[in-house]
């Protein structure tokens, strides 16, 4: 006897809370068909309850078990563009779209920074024509995401965060707004887009991603890999890489070709002293709590400064360590040097902490740009750079993704995190093509400090084979 005729009625599944529910079918049915883990029992209603991500699957295997069943989930609708003003993608783009049209509609693209990821996005939407989320990792990328698709497919989205709840058809968010909302919006549209999809693995954000129905799902990103691990989850999440474009092959084609200078500076004395004393610090009270525990991590350190008076001290010695390395004012009298030698050029000066971007924007007069700075400020700031009535703007992260940066050939990173995925997003900011202008970036690092071996794990990817070392005269 057929599964159909066994259940001898008609099935339904719907839509609630960021979930999907099937109501009559016997769960010891479902458990069998999908396994044991994937469907719950919800004695409230007395029915089965799985995370809404599975919508395809659980269609297709009904589909195709030939049972009978109420779909009333899906809530998008077809999308009509007024106007498409798309550019004509390059060969790279084109192989990114076909590639993920013919994986089912479904996986990420690996792109490196400048090389249109959001235009092979625009593509996507512009072929799929169905209603479209685009979920972003900050507000400024919101915005951008909405000028992108006014001017490219005169469409004014929606907006979703900031303040700000404007639902339509094809609408931007946050990753966090959207794991605010997708409980009530995960099944309003049919395609879903990651940008810098190397932010859903995270705890709380995969439910952006779980929570949502949309068969068809686009992640975008020029760095995938999480240092937790966790970039495995993205092909569930999202699905497999689709395609991956390596940095060697458009370097000085669709990319500016670039330089990489390391120049070491010193602690002045009265910091070296500073420094040494902090160290010593930090080192007595590790070797002492690893005398009575051998396992004692920098974690442990950090768990017990809530309770721990010596915990505390070291935690507060190490975080003046990094302001020392972070302020270290030869890197300052270095900037000053660089800003000499590329009079003329646009500068993006990238530091390692707010107070570092401040010291540099009161020293010589910049905007500064930080995470806490309105979108009306940053807005005017990057077109105040891109008209040249800026020479030089510094930021902490704000600029670390995504953001797109006027022309600028020239960044100073003074510091940053041992990320090398940091390293390379800072790295793409200078890299778009410009004519035949050669595009360098100097990272001024305070030697025999941890600074350095941050540096070196930074540059352990292959974007920076040929570093130059230069020491500074």
């Amino acid at each position: 006897m057929s599964d159909r005729a066994q259940l001898g009625g008609v099935a339904r599944l719907v839509f609630a809370g960021g979930t999907l529910i099937l109501s009559g079918i016997p769960v010891s049915k479902l458990d069998a068909w999908f396994g044991k883990l994937f469907w719950v029992t919800d004695a409230r209603i007395g029915a089965a309850r799985c995370d809404a991500i599975h919508y395809t699957q659980v269609v297709k295997e009904l589909q195709r078990r030939r049972i009978q069943f109420a779909d009333d989930v899906a809530d998008w609708q077809e999308v009509r563009w007024k106007a498409e003003e798309l550019h004509e993608l390059r060969p790279e783009q084109l192989q990114a779209v076909d590639a993920w049209m013919e994986a089912g509609q479904a996986g990420c693209v690996v792109m490196p920074t400048g090389t249109g990821k959001t235009e092979v996005a625009l593509s996507i939407m512009q072929r799929t024509k169905v209603a479209t989320l685009i979920v972003s990792p900050v507000r400024d990328l919101m915005y951008q995401w909405h000028r992108r698709i006014l001017r490219c497919l005169s469409y004014d989205a929606g907006i979703i965060g900031d303040n700000v709840f404007r639902v339509q058809p094809v609408s931007v968010t946050t990753y966090d707004s959207a794991c605010i909302h997708m409980q009530s919006l995960g099944n309003r549209f049919g395609l879903i887009i990651f940008d810098e999809c190397h932010h859903l693995p995270g705890q709380i954000r995969r439910d952006a991603a779980r929570m949502c129905v949309a068969p068809a799902r686009l992640g975008l990103t020029a760095t995938p890999e999480r240092a937790d691990g966790r970039h495995a989850d993205l092909h569930e999440l999202i699905g497999p890489i689709v395609y991956e474009l390596p940095i060697g092959e458009v370097k000085g084609k669709s990319l500016a070709d670039y330089d990489i200078v390391r120049i070491p500076v010193h602690l002045n004395d009265g910091e070296q002293k500073r420094y040494d004393l902090l160290s010593e610090e930090v080192r007595s009270y590790m070797s002492e709590q690893r005398k009575e525990n051998p396992m004692f991590s920098w974690e442990d350190v950090c768990a017990e400064s809530a309770v721990s008076h010596d915990s505390r001290r070291a935690l507060k010695s190490y975080h003046a360590k990094r302001a020392i390395e972070d302020r270290a004012e030869e890197k300052l009298k270095t900037l000053e040097d660089l800003f000499r030698l590329h009079a003329g050029d646009r500068c993006i000066v990238f530091a390692g902490s707010n107070a570092m971007a401040r010291d540099v924007s009161l020293r010589f007069l910049i905007p500064c740009l930080l995470n806490h700075c309105g979108k009306k400020e940053r807005l005017e700031i990057l077109e105040g750079f891109a008209a040249g009535d800026y020479p030089a703007i510094v930021a902490n992260q704000v600029l670390d993704e995504g953001v797109d940066v006027p022309a600028a050939k020239v960044a100073i990173v003074i510091g940053g995190m041992a990320s090398s995925r940091q390293a390379r997003q800072r790295l793409g900011r200078i890299l778009r093509r410009s004519g035949n202008a050669r595009a360098v970036l100097y990272e001024v690092v305070c030697a025999g400090t941890n600074e350095e071996l941050r540096s070196r794990q930074r540059r352990r990817h292959e974007t920076f084979d040929g570093t130059k070392h230069r020491r500074k005269t």
